[in-house]
């Protein structure tokens, strides 16, 4: 894996600090404090572009097809990571409503699934971490 330097490791970082922070103010801002959910949506989704832009960089140049596939596999859940993000803003701005025929419909289909998207990624980054590390090290020991 080609290594990200000091600057790229302190975004990756801080764009999973982010995720954590916006994601935890969004779900219990709204008992606690609503106009909260205004700016930790952004938050969020900052959070979800830079930790998902950093993971990318991160090639991995070697001969192993195994590990090609579960970058590509992680390149997936970087790509629901910032569909978390951008549901996320959506369910507070609900700029994607018009997209619909009716209110019910929005609420139904698109409406707060940032949760399904963030679990979806998280699922599969889970998986991809499970499976690239023993691979990783095989590959750099052989």
């Amino acid at each position: 894996m080609k290594q990200l330097n000091k600057i790229q490791a302190s975004i990756f970082i801080l764009g999973g600090v982010l995720m954590v922070i916006g994601a935890a103010c969004f779900a219990f801002g709204f008992m606690i404090y609503p106009k909260m959910v205004l700016y930790t949506s952004w938050l969020f989704l900052l959070g979800t572009v830079s930790f998902s832009v950093m993971q990318a960089m991160q090639l991995y140049e070697g001969p192993s097809q195994i590990i090609h596939r579960l970058k590509r596999i992680q390149t997936v859940a970087d790509i629901f990571f910032v569909l978390s993000g951008i549901s996320m803003v959506d369910t507070v701005y609900a700029f994607a409503r018009n997209w619909f025929s009716n209110y019910e419909t929005y609420i139904t289909y698109f409406y707060n699934k940032w949760v399904v998207f963030l679990l979806v990624a998280a699922l599969i980054e889970l998986y991809h971490n499970y499976l690239i590390i023993p691979n990783y090290l095989l590959t750099n020991i052989i």
